[in-house]
């Protein structure tokens, strides 16, 4: 079953209420972000870069990382009352507006 945004923000800020620390600051939650980006580097690097995992490392994986991301971003968005579908159609507005022609489209027919 498919999952709206919406549906994933009630889901994390209903993990996140049991517990009395709730949210972590903004700025803790950047470097956190930050941190599972950096993960995901790795992870992409050793997919497909050149540098090979290893054999004492974790095995993680590129969905995991993604993952990760996708939960500190919700994360963030509820601790400052962000609608991440709101949020998201506006990105679309703006790359459907501004960057309408800047790439070269493929044939449709």
């Amino acid at each position: 079953m498919e999952k709206s945004l919406a549906e994933m923000q009630r889901e994390v800020d209903q993990y996140i209420s049991q517990f009395k620390e709730g949210y972590f600051s903004p700025l803790s939650m950047l470097a956190r972000m930050s941190e599972e980006v950096g993960e995901l580097a790795r992870e992409v690097n050793h997919s497909f870069g050149e540098k090979p995992k290893k054999a004492s490392e974790e095995d993680n994986s590129i969905e995991l990382e993604l993952g990760d991301i996708l939960f500190i971003t919700i994360c963030f968005a509820n601790s400052l009352g962000i609608d991440l579908a709101e949020a998201h159609d506006k990105v679309m507005h703006k790359f459907n507006t501004r960057d309408a022609n800047r790439w070269t489209k493929k044939d449709t027919e």
